[in-house]
């Protein structure tokens, strides 16, 4: 699952509550790994970065070996959630998939970004868009929550009273490693 933000790893929870064999998050931010971790993901990876002057596709397509194979992946997981829309890791989830393997799209980036066709021409992926909200989300979500299957209070980091609103939407614009979830309270 590519992206381990407040979505990604809520996401990688209801995988492992609803059975999958093995969730490995991956992200740039060292910090989200103990969250995800916390919520059941099996393993982490933090792809490198290009060197200056190297393809940006060349780069994606080689960590996605080292992914599969730092991962005990074989030849790549049956199923690739990417959430956070960067155009870096929609290439790196195409090229990460199993032949036959299905990559779903959730993030949302940039409008248009450089999509690998031929690889998944040539991997016969099955392509899934998804977007929240969407019928039987919330009685699902509410379901694992009030269950205990998946713990959210633990997610927030921060909370703000309305009249600090502007405060917390600082906080989050700062994008500091240790903010997770920012809370504000309704009106009272």
């Amino acid at each position: 699952m590519l992206g381990c933000d407040l979505i990604g790893v809520l996401c990688q929870a209801v995988a492992k509550s609803w059975g999958a064999n093995r969730v490995v998050g991956v992200d740039i931010i060292q910090s989200r790994f103990d969250i995800a971790k916390s919520y059941g993901v099996d393993d982490t990876f933090s792809p490198s970065m290009p060197e200056a002057g190297t393809d940006s596709t060349v780069h994606v397509q080689k960590v996605a070996v080292q992914l599969n194979k730092e991962c005990g992946l074989g030849d790549g997981p049956d199923i690739v959630l990417e959430y956070s829309g960067a155009e870096s890791c929609v290439q790196l989830g195409i090229f990460t998939a199993k032949k036959g393997g299905t990559f779903v799209q959730a993030g949302m980036g940039k409008e248009n970004v450089i999509f690998p066709t031929t690889a998944v021409c040539t991997k016969g992926l099955r392509i899934q868009g998804s977007i929240r909200y969407t019928t039987g989300c919330f009685p699902a979500a509410i379901d694992l929550i009030s269950s205990g299957k998946i713990e959210v209070k633990k997610l927030i980091t921060n909370r703000f009273r309305f009249h600090d609103a502007e405060k917390a939407f600082d906080l989050v614009r700062e994008g500091l490693q240790d903010v997770f979830k920012v809370m504000i309270e309704g009106v009272q």
